[in-house]
């Protein structure tokens, strides 16, 4: 017998009654001829990543009875307390006599589409964003495949709700309304026993894990503990809208103090209440950290940096890119995104990519990771050396222009940007003098692209394309309405998170949103499906131009750059399948062989939210 189902086994038969345990051997045993008619997992999870379908889904088709697997088969009233299992009202007839659920549910049986809609009209209610968040999070904990029904089929209304902007103000309040855990929680406590914490998390087959130390959370700071939030809500939408299985995600938490003095005097505060460690101390327990997720889950697990603070960033990514496979979102997949909208705003604007001049306002972790990206792909069109192309491209920190004079003073990852120039130190002269023809603001700090700057821009270009991509909706360098107006509807706009429609002397302008979730499921997703050991480049630029490709006339007559998120897991398949082709062809892959459709196995990879009937 399979260890798993020996060890449910030995579980259930020291408390079940004889008929009880007579039904679950007979439902174990057909579990486990099930297992071993179905070969290799691996082939038919489509998984090349390595992880095991434990709960027997992918290897069945929808109209297949599986069994509602958890230590042991579930029932009565720990069904309906089991989020993997748990379909409230829409458990049949049948289905509610077979698992002691009589009694313990209303008459009514629901369908899941009507479970749907009465939910969505519930959340509607609620005129405050966070009372949407926590309503949506209530559900994950209960009812998980409703949940991802929910987010798949109503993605444009409630991505803003699980993530972007929403998530910002639930972290800022996360002690406040903190539930349950929802990830691993590490800390300097933990130091020296992180496997065994890693240990502690009940699904053992990870395929991606999202990591961050709260010390730069979107646009508002060092949020320490509280940025638990981050990670929760990226992998709500690798599932949502990369195919992801709930059950191989785990969000992470590294908890080394904080400098946010309110925090440290809330009384509420969930986090250790100390200054943050810096130097060896926190190299030495991130390392622990990195070590222990090989060690324990092995070579192809995705681990995704997010809101780590510049310096960090850069260098966890360069420690461990050779070693791990290992992505950082706010420099790789913000630049992914970017380079995606810039390629398609020259069917707009015209020329090609070379033919630009780029000033960005920021120059951190987003913004360099922008730049570089940006001149890597015009390299490779124009077969230019990159430091060639890095001359189209000018960065604007709090101290002005960076240029050559300066560079004793830059961090290393400023210095490639640092041209031959007079110094400047107000953005608009910055405009005035480089004259670009794309701005783009990677800042954090709001309204920093004035009516002065805006106007400028559009002086010197008819179509000036203006990205003011900095989260949450407060710390954008502008509004929609401010770019459209301030052009006079010259602008091709798209911004961080998302804004209204603009009406502009009779003109409908609907602004773009550069948004992340654009790109990271699609490219995690073609990492796990090729069994990717290493991240490269050349990955990204894949993804850039797979999304680029997705906009059609019709975004283009709206003024958009990005096409529509309702038609996202198309768009994600598409991204995995360029991205995992260009694993196969740099020699990174380790699902061999090489599936003949790439789309079409992408797509059979991914989870379905839909409700299975149990046996």
């Amino acid at each position: 017998m399979n260890a798993s189902l020996t060890r449910s086994y030995n579980v259930i038969s020291l408390k079940a009654p004889n008929f009880l345990r007579r039904r679950i051997l007979v439902s174990m045993a057909s579990t486990l001829k099930e297992m071993m008619n179905g070969g290799d997992v691996e082939k038919k999870t489509g998984f090349g990543g390595g992880v095991e379908d434990v709960y027997g889904e992918d290897r069945a088709t929808e109209d297949q009875l599986i069994t509602p697997w958890t230590v042991s088969v579930a029932s009565g009233y720990t069904l309906l307390r089991d989020p993997h299992h748990n379909k409230g009202l829409a458990f049949t007839e049948k289905e509610r006599d077979a698992h002691y659920l009589r009694g313990l549910l209303p008459p009514a049986v629901f369908s899941q589409d009507l479970q749907e809609k009465r939910l969505m009209q519930n959340i509607r209610q609620y005129d405050v964003p966070l009372h949407k968040y926590m309503a949506m999070m209530d559900l994950q904990e209960r009812n998980e495949k409703l949940f991802y029904k929910l987010l798949i089929d109503n993605v444009e209304e409630l991505l803003p709700v699980v993530y972007t902007p929403t998530v910002g103000e639930a972290c800022q309040k996360y002690g406040s309304i903190f539930r349950r855990p929802q990830g691993l929680y590490i800390s300097l406590k933990e130091k020296g026993k992180i496997l065994e914490v890693l240990k502690n998390w009940p699904e053992k087959r990870i395929q991606v894990i999202v990591v961050t130390d709260g010390e730069r959370i979107l646009g508002l700071g060092d949020l320490g503990c509280q940025g638990m939030g981050i990670p929760v809500g990226k992998l709500s939408l690798y599932t949502a809208l990369g195919g992801l299985r709930p059950s191989a995600c785990l969000p992470v938490t590294i908890d080394v103090g904080t400098n946010n003095q309110k925090l440290l005097d809330d009384e509420f505060y969930i986090g250790l209440r100390h200054k943050r460690a810096t130097g060896q101390e926190y190299a030495e327990l991130l390392d622990e950290f990195m070590s222990a997720v090989k060690q324990n889950y092995g070579e192809k697990v995705l681990i995704q940096f997010e809101d780590f603070a510049n310096h960090n960033a850069f260098e966890l990514l360069s420690k461990y890119s050779s070693s791990h496979l290992v992505f950082n979102d706010d420099i790789q997949g913000t630049a992914s995104v970017v380079l995606a909208g810039v390629i398609s705003a020259l069917k707009l604007v015209g020329g090609k990519l070379a033919d630009h001049t780029f000033l960005f306002l920021g120059a951190g972790e987003a913004g360099t990771g922008i730049a570089e990206l940006i001149a890597l792909e015009m390299s490779k069109q124009t077969k230019t050396p990159v430091e060639e192309t890095r001359k189209k491209i000018w960065l604007v920190d709090s101290k002005g222009l960076i240029v050559k004079s300066r560079i004793g003073s830059l961090q290393h990852f400023k210095k490639p940007w640092a041209h031959e120039h007079e110094p400047v130190k107000e953005l608009l002269d910055a405009v005035k003098a480089i004259k670009p023809t794309v701005l783009i603001g990677s800042s954090g700090v709001g309204r920093t692209f004035t009516k002065e700057v805006v106007e400028a821009m559009a002086e010197l270009n008819e179509k000036p394309l203006i990205l003011a991509l900095s989260n949450p909706t407060s710390q954008s360098e502008c509004t929609a309405e401010e770019a459209y107006t301030w052009s006079k509807g010259k602008a091709i706009f798209a911004s961080g998170s998302p804004f209204d429609p603009v009406t502009y002397q009779g003109k409908v302008f609907v602004p773009g949103q550069a948004n992340n979730a654009y790109i990271f499921p699609g490219f995690g997703l073609g990492l796990i499906i090729s069994g990717a050991i290493r991240v490269h480049d050349d990955m990204l630029l894949a993804a850039s131009e797979a999304l680029a490709a997705e906009a059609t006339q019709e975004n283009y007559e709206k003024g958009l750059i990005y096409p529509p998120f309702t038609n996202i897991r198309k768009i994600s398949a598409n991204i995995a399948a360029k991205v995992a082709a260009k694993v196969y062809e740099l020699g990174l892959a380790s699902h061999l062989p090489r599936p003949k459709d790439l789309v079409k196995y992408a797509e059979s990879c991914m989870y379905s939210p839909i409700y299975r009937d149990y046996r």
